[in-house]
């Protein structure tokens, strides 16, 4: 559908809720192996296990991978809101988890999210994925997560309650970038890792997101180098395929959310992404959280957990129109 020209703007946390929470966004490198990137996976779904709180329903979920799968890793954590529900009537929200692409952290960082956001009535599809000293870094963990999104189709089968069609992902760290790139694997060359879609979320919040992976890989960020397998002058097609800003797509609209105290991924980062959103006439907005670092941004515990949720679930069933509409106020 056509768009409209927006701004972006830099907005203190202070003003999200006559700002941001307006403009939230919910619903809602060449590939060294190109036959593993043209391969197709299984159209089946195991889950593994099912559980109950509170009357919210929990699937654990083994996802297809191409070539071998861990067991211990490659699953997503679906949740869904208590009582029936009709058809393509329950928002999905796409959580991805950080840790620097390395296997420190895990999905459980996000528990907290996801728990909250299924009890405002959205369904949550909450991501594990290989990582670094775990069978991860590059191609895997592109793959693993291009994966366990390309799988929604078959979660929509077995629950026909979500949507799928225009739907919000998120992302915290190394899992914004992920979560940055999943919502431009369309526009990706055939031969590229994460092409050809299956499920393409059509919005993103990004927490705290290394956008500009050239950049920081340049200013310090050897975190990016290991994940990657090199500089960007040693493998400048990897990062051309999965850096955020080298994949901008004007029409899918992006707020990065950034502590002002964040030292281990700068909020430069998300201001430099931000910029070259507006220079290509997107939608985006960067909002700054004024004393909150890198780990706190997404900490339960946090004076700002509860404005971020806001912003995921406030424009809930706001159309991309009106949501342009909103950022060119």
């Amino acid at each position: 559908m056509p768009l409209t020209t927006s701004r972006t703007r830099r907005t203190p946390l202070w003003l999200i809720a006559t700002v941001v929470i307006g403009l939230a966004l919910s619903s809602c490198s060449s590939d060294d192996d190109p036959s593993a990137a043209d391969s197709t996976t299984s159209e089946t779904e195991p889950v593994i296990m099912s559980t109950a709180e509170d009357g919210i329903r929990i699937e654990r979920i083994a996802y297809p991978t191409r070539g071998d799968a861990d067991p211990d890793q490659n699953w997503g954590d679906f949740y869904l809101p208590a009582g029936k529900h009709a058809a393509d009537t329950v928002p999905l929200v796409v959580l991805i988890h950080g840790g620097s692409w390395k296997s420190k952290l895990d999905a459980q960082t996000m528990r907290p999210y996801a728990l909250d956001l299924v009890k405002r009535g959205m369904a949550v599809y909450n991501v594990e994925y290989r990582r670094v000293g775990s069978g991860g870094g590059w191609p895997t963990t592109f793959s693993d997560v291009a994966d366990a999104l390309d799988h929604v189709p078959a979660i929509d089968r077995r629950h026909p309650e979500i949507t799928t069609d225009d739907e919000l992902v998120v992302g915290h760290s190394a899992g914004a970038q992920l979560a940055t790139w999943s919502g431009t694997r369309n526009k990706l060359n055939p031969n590229e890792l994460g092409a050809d879609p299956k499920f393409r979320p059509t919005r993103v919040v990004s927490l705290a997101g290394p956008l500009d992976m050239v950049y920081a890989a340049h200013h310090g960020n050897d975190r990016i180098v290991t994940a990657l397998g090199g500089t960007p002058e040693q493998v400048p097609d990897r990062y051309a395929s999965v850096d955020p800003v080298q994949n901008i797509d004007p029409t899918m609209p992006v707020i990065a959310v950034h502590g002002d105290k964040d030292a281990l991924v700068p909020p430069i980062l998300s201001e430099r992404y931000i910029d070259a959103v507006e220079r290509q006439n997107g939608i985006g907005d960067l909002v700054i959280a004024r004393g909150e670092d890198h780990v706190s941004i997404v900490s339960a515990d946090s004076r700002v957990y509860g404005t971020i949720l806001d912003i995921i679930t406030d424009a809930s069933g706001k159309t991309v129109d009106q949501l342009d509409d909103l950022y060119s106020k």
